[in-house]
C-alpha cells in the first residue's frame, strides 16, 4: 500500500463571517491510499484558528502517516490523538479503500437515494441586509430549521432579524437555532439568553468562550434556553476528561464535528456519553469539501437522529469536488447515479 497527501485550497463564493472573523479561503488535505486493487481517500479537514491540530508541524505529521502507513489504521489512529482531523481523514481513507465503492463508506437508504437527512439552513454573519437576504433565501429553499450565527453585529440588530422571522413563522413552522461562537461575556450571557428565549428558539450554541466550565455549568443550570456545547469539546481527549466535562457542565446538547473531535470513533465516544448523561446531540460538518461532507453525512444517517443536522456547507465553494450530494427542500440527498470528480 502507498499513501500520499495533497493540499487543496477551497475558495468561498462570498466571504463567510463568524465572530472569529471573515474567511475567504479554507485549506484542506486529502489523504490518498493506493493498492493494486484500488484507492481510498479521506479528508483531513483542518480549520485554522479553531482546530486543536492547527500547528506548524501539521504537514510533517501527515508525511509521517504516509511513510508509516504499514502500521495500519488502529496503531496510526492511536498515535494521532493530538491530530483529530488527521484521525478523521485516516479512518475515512481506510473505510474508502475497503469499500466496494470508494465514496460509499456506510451503505444505507441514504446512499441508495431512498431517504434524505433533514438539515439546518445556515445564515452567515454580515450586515443586516446580507443576513436578511440569506434568511429569505433559506425559507424559499424549504428549510424548516434555520441556524443563525450571532455575535458579530450588534445584539439589537440580530434580535430584530430573529423577531422578523418569528413574526412570519411560529416555532412549530420554523425551528430557529443560534450560534454565538463564544461571543458573549459570562457577565452578560444570562440576560441575553433570557431575551432570546422569548423568541422560542430551539437552542444556542456556545454562548461563552470554551474553557470556562464553572460559568458554563451555571449558565446551563439557570438558562431559559437550551445550550449546546460546540467548541467546548475541542481538545478534550482522555475519556475521563470527557466524563468530567459532561458531568460538570451538564449541557442540554452537544454538537459533534468529526474533524475536530477524532472522527467516527471520537463521535461515537461523545454520543455514548451524551446518552448516558441525558444530553441531546447532533452532528455538524466543519467546512470540509464534499469528500469530508460525504463521509460525515453517511455516518450521520446510520445514527438515526431525529434532529436536523448541520450538514449543508457543500455549496459554499467555487471549486468544491463535484459529488452526488444535493440539498433540496431543507434536506441533504445522495444521488446514487451522480458523479464524483475527484482527481488525484
Amino acid at each position: 500500500m502507498k499513501a500520499e497527501f495533497k493540499k487543496h485550497i477551497l475558495n468561498f463564493k462570498r466571504p463567510s463571517g463568524t465572530s472569529r472573523g471573515v474567511m475567504n479561503i479554507k485549506e484542506t488535505y486529502f489523504l490518498i491510499l493506493k493498492t493494486e486493487e484500488g484507492f481510498g481517500v479521506g479528508e483531513c479537514g483542518l480549520l485554522r484558528g479553531l482546530s486543536i491540530d492547527d500547528r506548524p508541524d501539521y504537514e510533517e505529521k501527515l508525511q509521517w502517516v504516509c511513510e508509516n502507513i504499514s502500521l495500519g489504521e488502529e496503531k496510526l489512529y492511536e498515535a494521532l490523538t493530538e491530530f483529530p482531523s488527521i484521525q478523521f481523514g485516516l479512518e475515512t481513507a481506510f473505510k474508502s479503500l475497503n469499500s466496494h465503492n470508494p465514496f460509499v463508506l456506510f451503505p444505507s437508504e441514504f446512499t441508495q437515494g431512498e431517504k434524505a437527512i433533514p438539515i439546518n439552513g445556515l445564515v452567515w454573519m454580515g450586515d443586516k441586509s446580507f443576513m436578511k437576504e440569506q434568511i429569505s433565501e433559506k425559507l424559499k429553499q424549504g428549510f424548516s430549521c434555520i441556524k443563525m450565527k450571532i455575535g458579530a453585529i450588534d445584539f439589537k440588530t440580530e434580535l430584530e432579524l430573529l423577531k422578523s422571522i418569528r413574526k412570519e413563522f411560529s416555532a412549530s413552522e420554523v425551528e430557529l437555532r443560534v450560534d454565538a461562537n463564544g461571543a458573549f461575556s459570562p457577565k452578560e450571557a444570562l440576560e441575553k439568553l433570557k431575551v432570546l428565549s422569548d423568541l422560542e428558539l430551539h437552542s444556542i450554541e456556545q454562548p461563552i468562550k470554551q474553557g470556562q466550565w464553572q460559568e458554563m455549568a451555571r449558565l446551563c443550570e439557570e438558562t431559559p434556553l437550551p445550550i449546546a456545547l460546540d467548541e467546548e469539546l475541542i481538545g478534550i481527549f482522555p475519556e475521563e476528561e470527557k466524563v468530567k466535562l459532561i458531568n460538570t457542565i451538564k449541557p442540554q446538547y452537544i454538537i459533534l464535528k468529526p474533524s475536530l473531535i477524532g472522527g467516527f470513533r471520537g463521535s461515537d465516544a461523545w454520543i455514548a456519553l451524551a446518552e448516558k448523561y441525558n444530553a441531546g446531540w447532533w452532528i455538524t460538518s466543519a467546512l470540509e469539501s464534499n469528500v469530508g461532507l460525504n463521509a460525515i453525512s453517511q455516518y450521520t444517517f446510520t445514527k438515526n437522529s431525529k434532529l436536523p443536522q448541520g450538514l449543508g456547507t457543500g455549496s459554499l465553494y467555487t471549486n468544491n469536488i463535484e459529488s452526488p450530494l444535493e440539498v433540496s427542500n431543507g434536506a441533504l440527498h445522495y444521488e446514487p447515479f451522480g458523479n464524483w470528480d475527484f482527481q488525484f
